[in-house]
C-alpha cells in the first residue's frame, strides 16, 4: 500500500511538473508574440532566453543570438552560438558569427565566416567584407580575388553602408570595390602613389558622392606631396 502511494505521488509530480513546463513555454511563446508585435528588443530576448531554456533548439538559440547582432550586443551573440566553424552551423549562425566577430575587430576569426558564407552563397557583397578584411590583416593577394569578384558581378544599382561620416551614407558597390583596388594597389608598391590615386579617381567617377574614397585620394596625395624622410 505504502509502495503505490509513493509511486502514485511520483506520477503527480511528473505530470505537475510537465504540465508547469507546458503552461510556461505557452505563456513565453505568447510574450514573445506580443514583444515582437511591440518592438521591445529586451522583451524578444527576454522571451527567447526563457523558451531556449524551456524547449533548447538551434533555431530559437540562433533567432536569439541574431536579435543580440541587430542590436549591437555583439558579445552576447557571440557567447550565444560561439565563435567557432562548426559544420552544422546554420546560415544565420554563421551571419552571426562573421559579423560580430568584425565588429568585435576581429578580423581574422570573422574572415573564416565569412569564408563560409561565400562558399554556401557566393555574393558581391561577402566578397566586399572578405576583401575588406583581408586588406587589414595584410593578405592582399587574396582580397585582390575577392576584388575581382566583386567587379564582375556588383550590379550597377547595388549600394554599401558606410560610416567614417557622422551621417552614415550608402556608395556605388562598384566604386567600394574599385577603392579596394586602389588599397591593394598602395599596399603592394607603396612607391607608385599615383597608381593607387588612379583607382581613387576611377572610384569618384562612378561615384562622386563617395566620401572615403575622397579621403583616401586627399591622404595619397598627402603622402606624395610630403618631404622624404632622412635615412
Amino acid at each position: 500500500m505504502k509502495k503505490t502511494l509513493l509511486a502514485l505521488a511520483f506520477f503527480t509530480v511528473l505530470a505537475t511538473t510537465a504540465q508547469t513546463k507546458s503552461d510556461l513555454q505557452s505563456h513565453y511563446e505568447a510574450f514573445y508574440k506580443e514583444m515582437k508585435l511591440q518592438g521591445d528588443v529586451n522583451g524578444v530576448i527576454n522571451a527567447l532566453t526563457h523558451l531556449n531554456v524551456l524547449s533548447p533548439s538551434q533555431q530559437r538559440r540562433d533567432t536569439l543570438a541574431f536579435v543580440y547582432m541587430k542590436n549591437n550586443q555583439h558579445l552576447q551573440a557571440l557567447n550565444t552560438v560561439g565563435i567557432e566553424s562548426e559544420a552544422n552551423d546554420s546560415d544565420l549562425a554563421v551571419q552571426i558569427k562573421a559579423v560580430s566577430l568584425k565588429a568585435l575587430n576581429q578580423p581574422q576569426r570573422a574572415i573564416v565566416h565569412f569564408e563560409t558564407m561565400f562558399k554556401r552563397n557566393p555574393s558581391a557583397y561577402v566578397a566586399y567584407e572578405l576583401a575588406d578584411l583581408k586588406i587589414q590583416v595584410g593578405d592582399s593577394e587574396g582580397a585582390a580575388t575577392n576584388i575581382e569578384y566583386g567587379l564582375a558581378n556588383a550590379k550597377d544599382d547595388m549600394k554599401y553602408a558606410f560610416y567614417e561620416r557622422q551621417q552614415p551614407y550608402e556608395a556605388s558597390l562598384k566604386a567600394a570595390f574599385t577603392h579596394l583596388k586602389g588599397l591593394v594597389q598602395f599596399n603592394t608598391n607603396k612607391e607608385d602613389i599615383d597608381a593607387a590615386i588612379v583607382y581613387m579617381d576611377e572610384a569618384l567617377k562612378i561615384d562622386p558622392n563617395f566620401n572615403l574614397a575622397s579621403l583616401s585620394k586627399q591622404a595619397l596625395e598627402s603622402r606624395k606631396q610630403a618631404p622624404p624622410t632622412e635615412e
